[in-house]
């Protein structure tokens, strides 16, 4: 084998995957398939908190590849702790890119806001409070824009806490490296299905097209409970 490096790497790992052909793999198979490999990864590619950056890895593979891995299980739970160096430590790398999570307006934004997302998701995942929060705080800026700018996500405004759990939901389940942008906006372009969208709108437009009469001339207030109630239109 070549020197090795990042490139070199990959690209060895790429011609093992495809002619050994493992329905699932992990860290763990490369150990035992490409022990050269996985000590040149273990010892070069380290994300900001010092781990190694598994996700840089098979991002870089064949897409053929990707879907197969399988990372390690992590504990069933794992311990809640609170630290914001690790968060601090992402986001100082990253601080003049954090516009991304505003405007994402090409494919190089969007893969710098998977990134910065994915590291501190892992953190999450591993329990950092601070991780999660960061995210969250930062999500929302991109889910605000969203519901402004896609039709299809538009009919979330207004279900902020429902927001909420569909994140937290993605944060709990991602473990493919595929694109987090992608996951988190389809995930919630799939559950607006199913939500009743909030509807403003004027009591001096007409209740039917055509009908000649206005909404507030179908309301009525019941004398006995004070309701305010429609007519029903026959």
């Amino acid at each position: 084998m070549k020197k090795m490096n990042f490139e070199t790497t990959i690209k060895y790992i790429n011609i093992l995957l495809s002619r050994k052909h493992p329905e699932t793999f992990n860290s763990s198979w490369i150990l035992k398939h490409a022990p050269s490999c996985y000590y040149f990864i273990r010892k070069y590619v380290r994300n900001e908190t010092g781990n190694i950056d598994w996700d840089r890895v098979t991002h870089a593979l064949q897409k053929k590849h990707q879907w197969r891995w399988v990372p390690k299980r992590k504990p069933a739970k794992s311990f809640a702790y609170q630290n914001q160096d690790e968060v601090d430590a992402i986001l100082n790398s990253y601080r003049n890119k954090l516009h991304v999570f505003v405007i994402s307006a090409s494919r190089t934004d969007r893969r710098i806001w998977d990134i910065i997302s994915i590291h501190l998701v892992r953190l999450a995942q591993h329990g950092n409070l601070s991780a999660k929060q960061e995210f969250m705080k930062l999500v929302g800026y991109t889910v605000d824009e969203w519901i402004e700018r896609s039709s299809s996500l538009s009919r979330w405004k207004g279900y902020d806490n429902e927001i909420q759990e569909q994140v937290e939901g993605c944060i709990r389940r991602y473990r493919y490296t595929g694109s987090f942008f992608n996951y988190v906006y389809r995930t919630l372009e799939y559950a607006a299905r199913g939500i009743q969208p909030f509807y403003a709108y004027s009591l001096d437009e007409p209740l039917v097209i055509d009908s000649g009469k206005l909404k507030i001339e179908n309301i009525i207030k019941d004398s006995e409970t004070g309701e305010i109630g429609f007519f029903k239109m026959l």
